[in-house]
């Protein structure tokens, strides 16, 4: 039987305690991985409940976005106690195209002596390299080559050639 000081016991602690328990007894030098941790606390913790791979996760990714648990290589390791102090955790940027400052100053006001810029992308300088681009060469013409002539049908025992099928797909009967 295990003694009294074991955290075998019916009460289980949170799951960001018993990760944090898990890495400072693996003790390894480049982190533990998830599985690692996993595995710790299976063994050392009774009574875990039936969702307890997704709640590791999920504790798992809070932290690392928290800043309690810092993620290199797959693996995770308590940060270092200064560097959390110091550093916050970046905020991770959003999909899509940034909003713009409401606070940053208006654009200068356009011309309204310039000419309006016209649809689609405007043509190249006359002076630059791009506009001196070789033409491309002109295309081949199609040779039309003369049909075979269509072998002579084959009559049948009656003496009348067969029907000749046309293209596509048949009417449908009725």
């Amino acid at each position: 039987m295990a003694n009294d000081d074991s955290p075998k016991s019916g009460d289980l602690p949170p799951y960001p305690e018993m990760i944090l328990a898990a890495i400072e007894a693996l003790d390894e030098k480049s982190g533990s991985n998830k599985t690692a941790i996993s595995t710790y606390i299976e063994e050392n913790y009774e009574n875990l409940p039936p969702a307890h791979a997704s709640l590791l996760t999920a504790n798992l990714a809070s932290m690392k976005e928290g800043g309690k648990l810092a993620f290199v290589k797959n693996n995770y390791l308590k940060p270092a106690a200064t560097a959390a102090a110091d550093a916050e955790p970046t905020p991770k940027r959003g999909r899509g195209r940034p909003r713009k400052d409401p606070n940053a100053p208006p654009p200068p006001p356009k011309d309204p002596s310039a000419p309006k810029r016209g649809r689609g992308r405007p043509p190249k300088a006359k002076g630059s390299p791009a506009a001196k681009s070789p033409a491309p060469a002109p295309k081949k013409a199609k040779v039309v080559k003369e049909p075979k002539p269509a072998p002579a049908p084959a009559a049948d025992a009656s003496g009348s050639a067969p029907a000749k099928r046309g293209r596509g797909r048949p009417p449908k009967a009725k």
